[in-house]
This record gives structure tokens, C-alpha cells and sequence, in this order.
């Protein structure tokens, strides 16, 4: 795991794109919200998901979204191939190990994802609500992770889809925890595959 994510706070930014393909976003420690930590980019978009990004079909475009420190140096990688109905996603590490993912779940009533491991085993719960700006990552009434999406002012919210949240890591999620490979991923996941 790169020693980057072992903060406790991001905070996640889309940029602002009008007719924009490719999902862009810069990740910042708050401390400095002007000099980014990590940058998450979509460099090998297909023709086709390019063209359907367009479209209603938007949300069953697979994507492959490589995030890097402004030097370069990978960090991890969230993917998902074309979905149908509910989504898979996989999250690998700066060495393009499979972490885990996420799967949609089935008949919820709520935005939910299984956290799943290396093996497909479910570490924990990602539950928010379809529409509504925040999410928790928990199991057995432990909540590891927040995630809120924050406001962005009244001609940003009605005219892009740029999203900026905020990621807050338990204090009892030791920096060494591959669990925070995916709870980072899951901002990315919250965001093309509920927000888009």
C-alpha cells in the first residue's frame, strides 16, 4: 500500500467539464486545498465509452480510473467493466495486486455496495441513500469510513456533475489497513456509478 493513504482525511474533487468523457478528479489533504496529493485520470477511454458517455447509457460505460501522485507514482486503480443492472467493481494497489471491490447490492432500498477482500469476502458495508450526500462504510454498527458529498454552490450543482466529498478514516483503521485502498476507491465508485 502507498504510504500516501495512510492520512485519515481527503478530500476528493471532480473537475468541472461541460461535455466532458473522461471522469477527472484531484484528491488534497485539507490543510492545503490548492496543492493536490493525488490525481485519479481515465487515459485509456475506448471509442465507444467515450461516444456512450453521452448518452442515458452513461452509468453502464465501463471504466478503468488510474490515480497516481502528481509525480507519477501509481497508487491504485478502480475498474468496472460494462454493467448492466448492478455493479462489480475491482480495486487494485499500486502494484496491481486485486484488493477487493464492491458489488452492488441486489432489491436495497438504500444506495448499498458490499466492501468485498481479495477473495470476494465482505469486510464491511458501503450504505448511503440514492440520492443523498453521505455514506458510511460499517459492519456490526462500526463505522470505519465517511464519506460526504459536499456543496458546491448553486451554478456548479445545477449546471456540471463536478462532485467534491470529503473521506474521513476511523482513528481505529491502523495506516497499515488495505482496507484504506478501498475505501478511497469507493469514492470513485460512489461517484460513476450513483452520481454520474
Amino acid at each position: 500500500m502507498h504510504d500516501i493513504l495512510t492520512r485519515n482525511v481527503f478530500i476528493v474533487k471532480e473537475h468541472v467539464g461541460m461535455f466532458k468523457a473522461a471522469s477527472n478528479y484531484d484528491i488534497f489533504d485539507p490543510s492545503d486545498p490548492q496543492t493536490p496529493i493525488m490525481l485519479c485520470r481515465e487515459p485509456n477511454l475506448g471509442f465507444f465509452s467515450k461516444m456512450f458517455r453521452f448518452t442515458d447509457y452513461k452509468r453502464m460505460t465501463p471504466f478503468d480510473i488510474h490515480v497516481t501522485t502528481p509525480g507519477g507514482e501509481p497508487v491504485l486503480n478502480v475498474k468496472r467493466g460494462i454493467s448492466m443492472f448492478l455493479s462489480k467493481v475491482d480495486v487494485f494497489n499500486e502494484n496491481g495486486t486485486r484488493m477487493g471491490g464492491f458489488k452492488q447490492k441486489f432489491f436495497s432500498l438504500t444506495a448499498s455496495f458490499g466492501v468485498l477482500g481479495p477473495n470476494d469476502e465482505v469486510l464491511c458495508n458501503l450504505k448511503g441513500s440514492w440520492r443523498g450526500r453521505e455514506f458510511k462504510f460499517e459492519k456490526d454498527g462500526k463505522v470505519y469510513a465517511e464519506v460526504k458529498q459536499k456543496w458546491a454552490g448553486m451554478a456548479k450543482e445545477l449546471f456540471t456533475t463536478a462532485d467534491t466529498y470529503a473521506v474521513s478514516i476511523s482513528e481505529d483503521v491502523t495506516p497499515d489497513n488495505p482496507i484504506r485502498v478501498l475505501i478511497l476507491g469507493a469514492v470513485l465508485c460512489i461517484d460513476m456509478v450513483l452520481k454520474e
